[in-house]
């Protein structure tokens, strides 16, 4: 059996991360890949994906993306390349096309052992650094003879077969991926979850400045209040604002949430005005807290435009759909862009809250330690502050945890 001090499970972001403060401390470590660097930013990402921060904010620890134009936005195949030459730059001791497929203690040995399909590693320390986006959400059973994609496996408008189209969920995904289908000619209704609506750029900033300048990435999670709707975010073409109601008039349908169907007949929440709503006010309080900022500082920055403007509620609104018969409506594909659960039932360890439950193993933590010795986990929403699973937040949470594995070893 091999011995290995750290095994870093993950060859993303986040296990690079841990990977460089690691050698940065003189580790000794590998990293587990199961395909490529970067394999869901390759495989499970549609092809016009841009990176939703500015170049200026492209960055691993030690690392930062070279770009003529600071200020633009990255496309897909550039993000996995930089990641690509993060790996090269920091020499991370990677093992591709080795996937961890248990992971279990060591008998009386108080180690830890990692079986992949080339062997058995034994070690001391493992990091658990899959990331959060492991399987698909569950979703509803609505009947019907359509094809359903989840988001992760749409591709583009030209790959979906003839007939409309329907995105259910609204967040980042369901509305860039709802928009692209629009504008390449395609009949596409979106189904409306709660968002809020934010402008990309707001008094010559964009919006990425703003939320480092408030300081939100590094709310803790001690100071976590309850969850919020997602920020609606784009930067495909430049950065734009993506507001539904634009997309409305550009010729999407917009929808309540789905409630659940049966033989290809959907029940239609009436929530659709309720959700737009909500959107605006959170609009509008960005726009009090930025105008606010800037007053406090004394700033010097253009005065607010009319980005703030609303367009016009479309008839969705004004006669919202309360059924909808998928044959009907010629809908032959449905996108599911509801995101995304764990997927641990791998590992045979007691660091999750049910274990008996593969719905419920969610991982049991403080700031990524388990209370089992050697057992770390990196990369999850929320494992110390709100920008722990962002590519360019979680290298906080590396360095930590890199510290308390060097710490012990000493």
């Amino acid at each position: 059996m091999e011995q290995i001090e750290t095994v870093v499970i993950g060859g993303g972001q986040a296990g690079l991360a841990m990977s460089y403060y690691l050698g940065q401390l003189g580790c000794e470590h590998v990293v587990l890949e199961r395909h490529r660097v970067a394999e869901r930013w390759q495989s499970e990402r549609w092809h016009s994906l841009a990176f939703q921060s500015p170049n200026w904010n492209l960055r691993l620890p030690g690392f930062a993306f070279e770009a003529a134009d600071p200020d633009a936005f990255a496309p897909r195949d550039e993000v996995f390349r930089f990641i690509e030459s993060y790996a090269r730059f920091i020499r991370a001791p990677l093992r591709c096309g080795s996937a961890a497929t248990s992971l279990r203690r060591a008998p009386g040995a108080g180690r830890l052992i990692a079986e992949t399909e080339a062997g058995l590693i034994e070690a001391k320390n493992i990091v658990i650094a899959t990331g959060p986006f492991q399987l698909p959400a569950d979703r509803l059973s609505i009947g019907g003879t359509v094809l359903h994609l989840h988001s992760s496996q749409y591709r583009s408008p030209q790959a979906l077969p003839p007939g409309a189209i329907l995105v259910i969920g609204s967040g980042n995904s369901g509305a860039q991926i709802a928009e692209e289908i629009c504008l390449a000619g395609r009949q596409v209704m979106l189904s409306v979850s709660r968002h809020r609506r934010i402008p990309r750029r707001y008094r010559g900033k964009d919006y990425i400045w703003w939320y480092d300048a408030f300081g939100e990435g590094d709310t803790t999670i001690g100071q976590q209040g309850d969850p919020l709707p997602p920020r609606l975010l784009t930067g495909v073409g430049g950065g734009h604002d993506l507001d539904l109601r634009r997309l409305a008039a550009d010729g999407t349908a917009l929808l309540g949430r789905v409630l659940g169907g049966r033989d290809g007949h959907l029940a239609i929440a009436t929530d659709l005005e309720e959700n737009l709503a909500r959107a605006d006010a959170a609009f509008v309080d960005f726009t009090r807290q930025a105008d606010a900022y800037v007053a406090r500082n004394g700033l010097e920055l253009p005065a607010s435009d009319s980005s703030a403007d609303l367009l016009r509620n479309p008839q969705d609104v004004t006669d919202p759909v309360r059924t909808l018969d998928l044959a009907s409506a010629g809908i032959s594909t449905i996108i599911w862009a509801n995101g995304f659960r764990y997927d641990f039932g791998w590992i045979d360890l007691p660091i999750f809250a049910d274990a008996t439950h593969p719905s419920r193993r969610i991982p049991q933590h403080k700031l990524g330690v388990t209370a089992l010795p050697g057992v770390y986990f990196l990369g999850l929403p929320w494992l110390s502050k709100l920008k722990s699973a962002f590519l360019n937040g979680v290298g906080d949470d590396a360095e930590y945890l890199a510290e308390q594995i060097a710490s012990e070893a000493r």
